[in-house]
């Protein structure tokens, strides 16, 4: 058969399930035609021309490669929404919506109140936290301008005027401000670790943090403690392996009620700890 001639799209899915994960397949083609993937269901007799089946089969190769399947579509559900995602971004992953649900646990619906998330990123937990407590005035902050571009776009596209961002390290943007809850998700992989190198095309920086993967967390308990207000919460999301070692900095800190959560593996995920004094939120 010619290179230009047309083939039918259940002809070109099949080869394709064959060589990458088959969702990922039918994902990669839907954002191709920009369809959804029931559409391609529907329409599996229709012909593929050549300049789509060209641009399809260059996304398939830097699949194939490693590339994640959110930077090639731009894409990531998370939360409520799907967010627009860059290589200057992490990609939100499931676990992260586990520290947003403890998030609006500490935070009610009936009063202002104030957040700050701290390496927002894509600004998933700054966007999901504004979604849910609309009464609420979110300051997203990141240490990258690029994160923070992807991040006000998505405030912008999802209509959420709550949310405020910043540019700078951890507590640094936040002056001598005063917060009802603080909740990152900041790196936590050891220098070094081999995870990294499956995880090669995010942003190095959004992914590791010193010798033990601890040293953003250390430098979030630094300056929390003078960012929360009194009975103000923290929240830290860290690697299942961390949680003994962050709940000592927690305490190190002056935190109390200090515990952690385990994600949906039953593996121990978010620290969370109350400043002394005052009344909780939750």
């Amino acid at each position: 058969m010619s290179p230009d001639t047309p083939v039918r799209i259940d002809d070109v899915l099949r080869d394709a399930r064959a060589r990458v994960e088959p969702a990922d397949a039918e994902w990669l083609l839907a954002h191709v035609l920009g369809k959804s993937r029931s559409w391609l269901y529907a329409h599996g007799d229709d012909l593929l021309d050549q300049e789509p089946a060209q641009r399809y089969a260059a996304f398939l190769e830097r699949r194939i490669a490693g590339e994640p399947l959110a930077y090639l579509t731009g894409r990531k559900g998370f939360w409520r929404f799907e967010l627009h995602v860059t290589p200057d971004t992490l990609i939100p992953r499931p676990e992260t919506e586990l520290l947003v649900e403890l998030a609006l646990a500490h935070l009610p619906r009936d009063r202002p109140i104030r957040v700050a998330d701290l390496g927002t990123g894509s600004g998933a937990i700054a966007l999901a936290i504004a979604f849910e407590r609309p009464r609420a005035e979110v300051v997203a902050v990141d240490a990258s301008a690029e994160a923070l571009a992807v991040a006000k776009g998505n405030a912008t596209a999802l209509r959420l005027p709550n949310v405020e961002f910043r540019n700078g390290d951890w507590c640094e943007p936040l002056g001598s401000e005063r917060f009802d809850l603080i909740a990152s998700n900041p790196p936590y992989i050891a220098l070094g670790d081999l995870h990294l190198d499956a995880l090669r095309y995010e942003p190095a920086s959004a992914l590791s943090s010193g010798h033990d993967g601890l040293d953003a967390i250390r430098a979030i308990l630094r300056g929390a403690p003078a960012q929360l207000r009194e009975g103000g919460a923290l929240l830290i999301e860290h690697g299942w392996e961390q949680g003994e070692a962050v709940r000592a900095l927690f305490e190190a800190a002056g935190f109390l009620q200090v515990e952690t959560a385990r994600d949906v593996e039953q593996r121990e995920r978010v620290t969370s700890g109350v400043m002394p004094g005052g009344d909780t939120l939750g």
